[in-house]
């Protein structure tokens, strides 16, 4: 991303991140009130860390483009058009129809799965589960799909403004509490036909793909509508088990290198990238097999069981990443390059430490001493939190005793992890 687009974006997200986080609170309110409460917190606290690293990802222009849309329209073009509302119509159905090829593709390669397995890694189906979204996509060829409005001359800037309001209008069918629609299950993507698509039964998989509208799939034969008596289950066939955004992002691609170096084949070394999704060499399932879901309702759902305090701890540690993220989001030309970088370093490793410790995995101090030395280091460098003082006062020291009480904060309870490992195998003998 250009500068100006950086801070252009990170002032759409202060206002988009705070209205996702009550919408998503309101649902958990919501179905706690009418018994059906569909949100896990977390799950939730995954979901929610998820987003963050996308749209820090984003704000950093932390990616690739092979081609760019105003690179197409300058050399293909064969009339340009004005910017009128017809124009910004035409790109809003041009940016669906390149999202459903692009999601279709996603689902049907190996390694473009890498990039989407985020999005349906969680075993619920609720807003917050909307918010996981890649930071493992580092090339983007998503220009390439935006071929008919690159013909019609359709301004890149048009499609910049754009672009942002599709995304954020795939957000509110994530839910479970609304039902059929009626006529408009005709027409655009309603919560029945994403649940269907979350799902993991035989009947629904890698079916309805579009994103604002559903003819797409009933035009290209990937349309399946949700049936009263199969009962949609979620999440990925392949469970991830874990809470941590970071890790879930390469999982897939982890599997692939993996299966690359251990399969004896050299032609399977190479096609296996490129292969349907799930396809793995012969001599590898048999020697490497990996659990998959067989009878998808039967299956016991990811959920380590820790303490109500580390949960808590866990709030807590969000709710101050998000402040700072927010501080990234809005500053950005005060905090400048390479500094927004290491920013975003504090960022990614507060979320990979505060999931850790909700896996109960006992090294997860260790990635919070990272970050808490990273962030002191930065602390003494630029002689306080880049200039957050002069609005707050004391917060660079605020901060810093955060940082110190965070990482005994974090030792302690992982350290609680191996005392009731050992307890309970002493219990066993």
């Amino acid at each position: 991303m250009k500068k100006p687009i950086m801070e252009a974006y990170g002032k759409i997200l202060l206002i988009a991140m705070p209205a996702f986080l009550i919408l998503v609170l309101i649902e958990k309110w919501w179905g706690w009130r009418k018994g059906n409460d569909t949100v896990r917190q977390n799950d939730m606290i995954s979901s929610l860390s998820s987003g963050v690293t996308n749209v820090t990802k984003d704000v950093l222009g932390l990616g690739i483009t092979v081609i760019s849309y105003e690179w197409l329209v300058n050399r293909i073009a064969v009339v340009h058009v004005q910017a009128t509302w017809a124009v910004y119509l035409i790109a809003f159905i041009a940016l669906d129809f390149a999202g459903y090829w692009v999601h279709r593709i996603s689902h049907e390669y190996n390694l473009f799965w890498n990039n989407h397995i985020i999005h349906h890694s969680s075993e619920e189906f609720n807003l917050a589960c909307a918010l996981r979204q890649s930071v493992s996509v580092f090339i983007k060829i998503f220009a390439l799909f935006l071929i008919p409005a690159a013909l019609f001359g359709v301004p890149g800037q048009v499609i910049a403004i754009v672009a942002p309001l599709h995304l954020f209008a795939q957000f509110w069918y994530h839910t479970q509490h609304i039902g059929r629609m009626g006529f408009l299950e005709k027409i655009i993507v309603t919560p029945s036909h994403h649940r269907v698509h979350h799902a993991i039964n035989p009947e629904y998989l890698d079916k309805n793909y579009g994103q604002i509208f559903i003819f797409w799939d009933k035009w290209f034969g990937t349309y399946q509508e949700e049936m009263p008596s199969v009962p949609p289950v979620y999440g990925v066939t392949r469970p991830v088990q874990t809470w941590n955004p970071i890790k879930i992002n390469f999982l897939h691609l982890w599997l692939l290198i993996k299966d690359a170096w251990h399969t004896s084949n050299f032609i399977d070394k190479l096609r296996i990238w490129f292969m349907p999704l799930g396809w793995r060499p012969a001599d590898v399932v048999e020697k490497y097999p990996v659990y998959k879901i067989k009878d998808v309702y039967h299956f016991e759902k990811y959920d380590p069981k820790v303490s109500s305090g580390i949960v808590v701890w866990s709030w807590i540690q969000m709710v101050v990443m998000l402040l700072m993220v927010s501080y990234l989001f809005g500053n950005i030309s005060k905090i400048g390059s390479p500094n927004i970088f290491w920013y975003g370093a504090i960022v990614f490793l507060s979320i990979y430490a505060y999931t850790e410790l909700l896996d109960k995995n006992r090294f997860a101090f260790v990635w919070e001493l990272i970050k808490n030395l990273l962030g002191v280091y930065l602390l003494w460098k630029n002689n306080g939190w880049f200039g957050v003082d002069s609005s707050i006062s004391f917060a660079s020291l605020i901060l810093l005793f955060y940082f110190i009480i965070s990482t005994v904060v974090s030792i302690w309870y992982s350290n609680s992890f191996e005392k009731s490992t050992v307890s309970s195998h002493a219990s066993n003998l």
